[in-house]
């Protein structure tokens, strides 16, 4: 077990070497050279605006004095704990300056945003090309007809992230549990290719159409079919005679020549063309194996010249749920219950504006532990953190965007079915796609609604192994073959008291345990700021409490009828409607783990499988030997013996796991009545330091596989900052983000867990701290031990510092620590005003956020709404008691 923090040292200048850098998709597709098809990047150097303006369209306008800021922006930088209507909602303009590559004249130019949150409108160069409603799916904009060659062009954009009940989610944010974070706060795209082309599924708003799409047929060991379609556009004016190209590519690089596809065609405008392959002894994907083909498809014209292409990562695999049966992968039962975790996307400081690097790292600390299914809980999230998912075999069940909320209004209808089908159509062919949830979440919508979701689900990806899920108890949840519900064993009031044989059944969120919908009191809502008991407790409630409840062991315990769960949550996140955020996740909002998260990864095979993620044998003490830790040690293991031994000569304890066909794998261990301050009290004061500590160590088989090691932390010493980076290099691009954690620790190098100071931290070289201010994260407080901030690139590759010391400063304080790691060149290319980021990087010396004068504003604003807010807060909790109990009536 990795106790402590490698890598990266106090005082050593560092690098990663080897490094694991994920691959992203760019606007939907990955690049190929000389395809005709070019994708830059357009995150770089934006104008922004807080407020309304009754001219920011207009080209001419003057945005000198505006700050200057890099996309994914989410418009301001929040606190650790920025819920209860902390982030600020309302109007906002964007303005980028470029002037557009003399090359791409004459070809077809569209903008692409992964995502903007609320209603936006779009200019370029003055003229209105886009208004869009929903923040969590792509904008696309074909801007061909707008753009000027050698002079300065200026996109517009005027987002709004006010409450507005004319879209989904539709429900304002002071009775929301999330939370509306605004601003473009997804990665931007220019797009250029010629004018016969491959077209863009969600541009395009054809059912089952658009784009390119892969489905599957008659999957095994043996051979598998794949369908192949591909939507084109000719604009030439002139009829387009030539022909496509598949070829399929594996994960060793090589082509798999005998599989090449050339369909002959002849365009004039349109057309949709298909074809069928059948690919022997394919490698098949699954959360243990998550290999993925590129299909590299090209359009080639009469004269053998490439005129588009790109390649898509995908996946062969079948699905199929086999009611009492369960849960069929690849033509086989998968007999392990899928344990997962429910996911918002937002994060420390940045909220909603994550990084591709960030989403990477969240999906591979949560395979390290060994879970197999995300819940996009609950709207579909950044196609980085898909893509992550596809790669490191996280089986996503794909929300449409919605939570407690119908509106009457025909136009909200409308904009629902909109959204389910541009979600089916954006994630239609990822290899990770577990079920499309396209029901509103915990809603009293008409009766006639889930069926019409469930149709438009089936229109839009008509091929088998397309499953949708539906609440067992929201109406309409007899026309989906997957229904929600807990285990018979599990929470009261949510379970399927009769089973459906024809039906499979999973459980869509598990592990929270409110004493009420508007306290929150919860033994799972834990921060890791509070301790060892809070956050044990906080683990034994999600591994095997003893009072009735769904958790891991119960799950275990199912049928095969009911595939698995997905816990609520994984991360510790803002909500709209309460004050605290919600703190049950594994991880805290900057991911720095609970004893949760080590008794989950308990639960992972011990076998070594993969270098995607970690599996493995692993021992870990959840406690940290203070004065106030317990004297029964709790030891989370997945080996077959642990043997623990409190001091150097003292006396070696020994747990044999007991066989539990039905159980959990790997219940906690708890060694009774071990550790005790007084003994090692006892011990220091005769200078006896080596005897203090406990040692786990774990056997199979007989064999020594894991250690871990835990020691008192002493006399407070020095800073120690390490990465926490996942082995992942960060990008100079102007937008990826790096955890840099700092810890006190003793001369030893012990983290002091129990300790208040203040932590100041200064960069220096390509990076910038993000939300350099005290009331956000500069200096930041420790929190069980360590002080995680955010780091930001730049554009140029180099050199980073990092220092941090104790603030105030004193004689006696702990020596201050410095880390130098590097940045690594962009491949993407980045279109933006030298200028203009030569603006940015005048203002960061000077910006200050005004998180002060906002925070006032906010308080009166509270008072404003206190009473009206009150009231509201009483219909959400109503709502979330009888959405279910009065189904079970």
């Amino acid at each position: 077990m990795k106790r402590v923090f490698p890598i990266l040292f106090v005082f050593i200048s560092s690098f990663v070497l080897n490094a694991q850098q994920p691959k992203f998709s760019t606007a939907g597709f990955f690049p190929i050279e000389n395809s005709g098809r070019k994708v830059m990047s357009m995150n770089v150097a934006w104008r922004l605006y807080k407020g309304d303006l009754k001219d920011g369209a207009e080209k001419n306008f003057n945005d000198s004095q505006w700050p200057v800021v890099n996309l994914p922006d989410g418009i301001e930088y929040v606190p650790e704990e920025a819920s209860g209507g902390v982030n600020y909602q309302g109007t906002v303009w964007y303005r980028k300056h470029f002037i557009p590559l003399n090359d791409l004249k004459g070809k077809k130019h569209f903008l692409h945003f992964e995502g903007i949150m609320g209603k936006s409108k779009i200019w370029i160069n003055g003229v209105l090309v886009k208004e869009h409603f929903g923040g969590y799916l792509p904008v696309v904009v074909d801007i061909t007809d707008h753009l000027s060659f050698n002079q300065d062009n200026v996109i517009a954009v005027k987002a709004d992230n006010s409450n507005d009940p004319l879209f989904p989610p539709g429900k304002e944010q002071s009775v929301l549990d999330f939370t509306y974070f605004g601003g473009i706060y997804r990665d931007c795209w220019l797009v250029t290719h010629n004018e016969t082309y491959i077209t863009n599924e969600n541009y395009e708003n054809k059912k089952a159409g658009g784009g390119f799409l892969i489905a599957y047929d008659d999957v095994s060991d043996e051979s598998a079919k794949l369908i192949l379609q591909l939507h084109l556009r000719n604009e030439t004016g002139k009829r387009f005679t030539g022909k496509i190209r598949y070829r399929i590519i594996n994960e060793e690089g090589a082509t798999l020549r005998h599989l090449e596809k050339n369909i002959n065609l002849t365009i004039k405008s349109e057309g949709t063309f298909q074809t069928e392959s059948t690919l022997e002894y394919p490698n098949l994907w699954s959360p243990e194996n998550p290999y993925l083909y590129k299909v590299k498809v090209e359009l080639i014209d009469k004269n053998g010249k490439v005129v588009d292409g790109y390649y898509k990562r995908v996946g062969i695999r079948s699905i199929e749920f086999k009611g009492d049966k369960g849960l069929y992968l690849n033509g086989k039962p998968y007999r392990q219950p899928l344990i997962g975790a429910n996911r918002h996307q937002d994060f420390a400081v940045v909220g909603n504006a994550v990084s591709n690097n960030l989403h990477w790292r969240d999906a591979k600390k949560l395979r390290d532990i060994g879970l197999k299914v995300i819940r996009n809980a609950h709207y579909p999230q950044d196609p980085a953190f898909m893509d992550a998912c596809d790669e490191l075999g996280l089986f996503v069940i794909v929300n449409t965007p919605g939570w407690q909320f119908w509106n009457k209004d025909p136009i909200f209808e409308k904009r629902v079915y909109s959204d389910i089908r541009n979600m089916v159509r954006r994630d239609r062919n990822r290899a990770s796609l577990f079920l499309w949830e396209p029901i509103l979440n915990e809603t009293w919508y008409p009766d006639y609604f889930a069926k019409k979701a469930k149709e438009i689900v089936w229109e839009e990806f008509p091929y088998k192994n397309s499953y949708a899920a539906c609440d067992n108890h929201a109406k309409g949840s007899e026309y989906y073959q997957v229904q929600f519900a807990h285990p018979n064993s599990g929470n009261v009031g949510w379970e399927a008291k009769n089973l459906d044989k024809t039906k499979t059944y999973f459980t869509r969120e598990w592990g929270d345990n409110v004493d009420d919908w508007s306290s929150h009191n919860s033994t799972s809502r834990v921060h890791r700021g509070w301790g060892e008991r809070p956050m044990l407790i906080q683990a034994a409630h999600y591994a095997n409490p003893s009072y009735p409840f769904t958790s891991y062991n119960v799950l275990y315990k199912t049928k095969r009828q009911h595939v698995g769960g997905a816990l609520w949550h994984s991360f510790d996140h803002q909500r709209g409607y309460h004050p605290d955020p919600f703190y049950g996740g594994l991880m805290d909002a900057y991911r720095q783990p609970k004893y949760a998260y080590y008794m989950f990864m308990a639960q992972r095979s011990p076998e070594v499988k993969t270098s995607l993620f970690e599996t493995g044998p692993m021992v870990f003490i959840a406690n940290e030997m203070t004065p106030f830790s317990e004297g029964d040690v709790t030891v989370y293991s997945n080996c077959d013996e642990v043997r623990l031994k409190a001091f150097k000569d003292g006396e070696t304890k020994i747990y044999h796991k007991k066989p539990d066909v039905e159980g959990m794998p790997s219940p906690p261990i708890v060694f009774e009545d071990v550790y005790n301050f007084m003994e090692i009290k006892e011990r220091t004061r005769k200078k006896r330091h080596d005897e203090v500590y406990l040692l786990a160590e774990g056997f199979i088989d007989g064999k020594k596989v894991a250690v871990d090691t835990v020691y008192p932390a002493y006399r407070p010493s020095k800073i120690k900052l390490w990465l926490d980076n996942e082995n992942t290099n960060l990008v100079a691009n102007g937008s990826d983000l790096v955890t840099v954690v700092a810890a006190v620790t003793d001369k030893n190098g012990t983290v002091k867990r129990l300790n208040n100071s203040l932590v100041q931290f200064e960069v220096e070289g390509e990076a910038e701290l993000m939300g350099d201010d005290p009331l956000i994260q500069n200096p930041h407080k420790l929190s069980w031990g360590t002080a995680p901030v955010l780091i930001r690139s730049t554009t140029k590759a180099g050199e980073i510092t990092v220092r941090a010391y104790i603030t105030p400063k004193g004689e006696q304080r702990p020596i201050a620590g410095e880390l130098t790691f590097w940045s690594v060149p962009a491949h993407e290319t980045m279109l933006f005003s030298e200028e203009e980021l030569l603006a940015y990087d005048q203002n960061k010396k000077q910006e200050k956020t005004n998180v002060a004068s906002d925070k006032k504003l906010q308080i009166e604003i509270q008072a404003l709404r206190k009473e009206l807010n009150q009231l509201k807060l009483k219909e959400v909790e109503r709502q979330q008691e009888e959405f279910g109990e009065k189904q079970n009536k």
